[in-house]
C-alpha cells in the first residue's frame, strides 16, 4: 500500500464509489449479527474488509475460482448451522455471506446493480426477526444509502458530490412517502407470507416451572414485558399485580411446577358448573378498564391485572382465551406475538367458601402436600410457631408470620448466598441466611403455612411496574417479575399475601427494582453511577414514541384499518373495494406525474409547442441549411462546437465571428446554470447567426473535415 493511499483526497470515484457501497452494505448486515451464526457474519465483514483494501489499493480483484471456493464453504456451514439450505433462518444466513461476497465480484455497473438489490432484500429481512422502530429507523438509513449508491452507478460523468447525491436521493424518497402512506392506510391488511416473527421479544419472566434463584436471574433484565393505559387513573403500586402462572405442585427436588387444568378439574377445584370463560371469583369494587399490549412472552399464560374476571378481547387476533380454576387466564397457544388486549379487573373480590363447594375441601387437600423429609427444619419451627398462637385461624397465622419477617433481620438481595454442602436450601434460607429474593420469601412462607395446614400457593406474574411521564402508560418489563402467595380462608376462599412488602415495601409500594452496581465507567461519567435527568428523560420519550409505533403501525390491524374507513365515510369496506381505490389512487398519481415530466420536456426541446419544434433547435436546423447553401454540407449529428470549429478552419479568419457565435449558441442550450461559468457574450439570435452566416464568402463544396482527427 503507498504512503498516500489512505488519503481520500487521491482516491477515484470509482474507489469512493466502491468504499461508499461497502459502507452502506456493512451498515445493512450489522443488524443480522445477532441472528445468523457467528461464522456468517465473520466471512461477511471479512469479505467487505478484502473488497475495501484492493479498491484502496487498486489491486485485481480476486480469481473466480476463490470466489466459488468461499460460496461453497458458505453452503456448507450454512448446512451444518442449520441443516437444510430452505427456510428463513438458512436463508438470511446465505443471503448475508452471499451479499459480502458478491462485492469480490463487483466490475461493473451489472454487478453493482445486483449488488443494490442484495441490500435492498436485506434490508426486507431485518424485518423477519423485528419491526421495531429502531430496526425501521436504522433500515430507512440504508434505504436512503442504497439509494444514493443507486443513482451514483447512473451518473457516468464527472466525479458528483456524494452530499448532491444523498441530497437528491432524500429528495425521491420524500417524493414517494405519500404514496407510502396512502399504500400502508389502504392496502388490504393480509395475513403474514410467512408467519408471525417468531423471536421478537426476549426471555419472559413467566414459567410454569421455579426453583429458588430463577426470578432473580430476571432482575437484571430491563426488557419490556408489556404497557398498560388504564381507562381511569392508574392504581396504586401496591395494587397493580399482574397474575401468570400458579404454583402448587413441589417434588422432592425443591422445584415449584403449575398444576394442570385437567387436574384441577378432576379434582373438584372449579366446583359444579365451572365456566371457563369467567375467573371464579365474585367482584366486590368497581370495574377498572384498560388496554394491555403484550410483548412476546413465549408461554399461554396472559398476565392479566387482578382480579380480570371477564374473558379478555383481543384486537385483530383469533386467539381464544380461557380461565382455569386457579384464576390463571391461559391463550390457546403460546404468545408468540404482540397482542394488544382489553380486559377489566375488580378492584376487590372474593373466592367461593368452600361451603359453597363440597368438593373445594377436598381438592385443598393438594395444597398442603410437602415432599416427605423436605424442610425438616422449617416445618418443625413452623409447627412450633402455630402451638404458640392464641388462635389457630390462617389469618392470625399469615399476619404473625409477616410480622416474624418484619423484625427479624431478613434482607431482601439478589446475591443471597451460596448454601452450605448438604444443607436444604430453605431450611439454610429462613432460618440461617435470611437473605434472599422474592420467590425466597413466597416458597419459604407457603411451605411453613402448609406445615401448619393452612393450604397456600405461589403466584408468579408482574408487579409494579413504572409510568412513562411523556404519555401516561405503565410499562411493566422483565425486571417487574415477581412471586407471591395465596393462603385458603374458608370465610373467603383465596386471599393474597406478600412476604415481599413486609422485608422491602418500597419494592412493592413504590416498585423500587433492584440492579447491578454501576460499572466503572458510569461512576466515571456519572456522578454516584446514576445517570443524569436529561438522558432518563431522553429515554422516557423515546419509550413513548416507540409506543406510538407500536400502536399505530404495528397495530393497525384490519379492524382498525376498517374503522379508519367507516369514520370517513365508506361503511362497506372489502377487499375489491380497497383494491380499486388503490387503484385509481395509484393511476391519478403517475398521471400527476406527467405534468413535471411535460413541462421538462417543453422547456428543453422534448415537447412541441402548437405543434412548431423547439425555437433552439428550430435555429440550428436554419443554419445548418444556410451553410449547405455557402457550400459546408455538416452530418446531422455535429454540435455547435464541432461546427464552430470546421468553420474557423475553412474560412480563417472570415468565419472567426460565426464560431464565436455558434460557442455561444451551444452554451446557451447545455452550459451550467452557475452564471459565472456562462458566456460572457451575449446570446446570439437566430437574426444574428443567420447573417453572420450570410457573410461568409461561398465556396466550393467539399466534405467537411472533423477537426478531432483522434475521434
Amino acid at each position: 500500500m503507498t504512503p498516500g493511499a489512505l488519503n481520500p483526497s487521491t482516491w477515484s470515484r470509482d474507489t469512493r464509489d466502491t468504499l461508499y457501497l461497502l459502507l452502506v452494505l456493512a451498515w445493512t448486515l450489522a443488524p443480522q449479527a445477532a441472528r445468523v451464526p457467528a461464522w456468517a457474519m465473520g466471512m461477511a465483514a471479512l469479505a467487505l474488509l478484502l473488497r475495501a483494501t484492493l479498491a484502496i489499493t487498486r489491486r485485481p480483484l480476486p480469481a473466480r475460482w476463490i470466489t466459488l471456493a468461499a460460496l461453497l464453504l458458505a453452503c456448507t456451514l450454512t448446512w451444518t448451522s442449520h441443516r437444510t439450505l430452505l427456510g428463513r433462518d438458512a436463508g438470511l444466513t446465505l443471503l448475508v455471506v452471499l451479499a459480502a461476497l458478491k462485492t469480490l465480484e463487483l466490475r461493473a455497473r451489472r454487478d453493482a446493480t445486483v449488488v443494490f438489490f442484495l441490500g435492498f432484500f436485506l434490508v426486507l429481512g431485518n424485518f423477519l426477526h423485528t419491526q421495531s422502530l429502531a430496526v425501521a429507523l436504522a433500515m430507512g438509513v440504508s434505504v436512503w444509502g442504497l439509494l444514493g449508491a443507486l443513482l451514483l452507478s447512473n451518473m457516468p460523468v464527472g466525479r458528483p458530490p456524494l452530499g448532491q447525491v444523498l441530497g437528491l436521493s432524500a429528495r425521491l424518497l420524500l417524493l414517494g412517502t405519500p404514496l407510502v402512506l396512502v399504500l400502508f392506510m389502504l392496502f388490504p391488511r393480509l395475513g403474514p407470507l410467512w408467519g408471525q416473527p417468531g423471536d421478537l421479544g426476549g426471555r419472559s419472566g413467566l414459567s410454569d416451572r421455579l426453583r429458588l434463584g430463577e426470578v432473580a436471574e430476571l432482575a437484571l433484565d430491563d426488557g419490556l414485558a408489556m404497557r398498560v393505559r388504564f381507562d381511569g387513573p392508574v392504581p396504586a403500586a401496591a395494587q397493580r399485580y399482574f397474575r401468570g402462572p400458579v404454583l402448587a405442585d413441589i417434588d422432592a427436588g425443591g422445584q415449584w411446577t403449575a398444576r394442570p387444568a385437567a387436574v384441577q378439574q378432576l379434582a373438584g377445584e372449579g366446583g359444579a358448573g365451572f365456566d371457563e370463560r369467567r375467573l371464579p371469583a365474585q367482584a366486590l369494587g368497581s370495574p377498572l378498564a384498560y388496554e394491555v399490549v403484550v410483548e412476546p412472552l413465549r408461554v399461554r399464560s396472559l398476565p392479566l391485572l387482578e382480579m380480570s374476571i371477564e374473558a379478555p378481547r383481543v384486537e385483530g387476533s383469533d386467539r381464544r382465551f380461557t380461565v382455569q380454576p386457579d384464576g390463571v387466564w391461559m391463550s390457546d397457544r403460546p404468545l408468540d406475538d404482540r397482542l394488544r388486549v382489553r380486559s377489566q379487573a375488580s378492584s376487590q373480590w372474593r373466592y367461593p367458601s368452600a361451603e359453597a363447594h363440597p368438593m373445594a375441601r377436598q381438592a385443598l387437600g393438594a395444597d398442603l402436600a410437602l415432599p416427605d423429609g423436605a424442610h425438616p427444619r422449617t416445618r418443625a419451627w413452623a409447627r412450633q410457631i402455630a402451638a404458640g398462637l392464641p388462635q389457630r385461624d390462617a389469618t392470625t397465622l399469615v399476619e404473625a408470620l409477616l410480622a416474624h419477617i418484619r423484625r427479624s433481620p431478613y434482607r431482601y438481595t439478589l446475591e443471597p448466598g451460596t448454601v452450605p454442602a448438604g444443607a436444604d436450601a430453605l431450611d439454610h434460607f429462613w432460618l440461617d441466611g435470611r437473605a434472599g429474593f422474592c420467590e425466597h420469601y413466597a416458597a419459604s412462607l407457603v411451605v411453613v403455612l402448609r406445615a401448619a395446614g393452612v393450604p397456600a400457593r405461589i403466584v408468579t406474574g408482574y408487579q409494579g411496574g413504572q409510568i412513562n411521564p411523556v404519555d401516561g402508560v405503565l410499562e411493566v418489563r422483565q425486571s417487574d417479575a415477581h412471586a407471591w402467595v395465596e393462603y385458603w380462608r374458608d370465610d373467603r376462599g383465596w386471599v393474597r399475601a406478600d412476604p415481599t412488602a413486609a422485608v422491602a415495601p418500597e419494592r412493592i409500594e413504590r416498585t423500587l427494582r433492584l440492579g447491578a452496581a454501576p460499572g466503572l465507567v458510569g461512576q466515571v461519567l456519572w456522578r454516584g453511577g446514576e445517570a443524569p435527568a436529561w438522558t432518563r428523560r431522553a429515554g422516557e420519550l423515546w419509550r413513548a414514541v416507540d409506543h406510538r409505533w407500536n400502536d399505530w403501525v404495528l397495530g393497525y390491524t384490519p379492524q382498525r384499518q376498517r374503522d379508519l374507513l367507516r369514520s370517513l365515510g365508506w361503511h362497506e369496506v372489502d377487499v375489491a373495494g380497497l383494491v380499486r381505490l388503490l387503484g385509481l389512487l395509484i393511476g391519478g398519481a403517475a398521471l400527476l406525474g406527467l405534468l413535471p415530466a411535460l413541462w421538462w420536456a417543453r422547456r428543453t426541446g422534448g415537447g412541441a409547442r402548437a405543434g412548431r419544434p423547439d425555437p433552439w433547435l428550430r435555429t440550428w436546423a436554419l443554419v445548418q441549411r444556410s451553410l449547405a447553401r455557402r457550400g459546408m454540407v455538416l452530418p446531422p449529428h455535429w454540435p455547435p462546437r464541432r461546427v464552430a470549429d470546421a468553420v474557423q478552419q475553412r474560412w480563417g479568419a472570415d468565419g472567426q465571428a460565426l464560431a464565436r457565435a455558434l460557442l455561444n449558441f451551444e452554451d446557451d442550450r447545455y452550459a451550467p446554470a452557475d452564471a459565472s461559468r456562462r458566456p460572457q457574450a451575449p446570446r446570439p439570435a437566430r437574426r444574428q447567426l443567420l447573417g453572420l452566416v450570410r457573410r461568409l464568402p461561398a465556396r466550393p463544396v467539399e466534405p467537411p473535415k472533423s477537426p478531432h482527427p483522434s475521434r
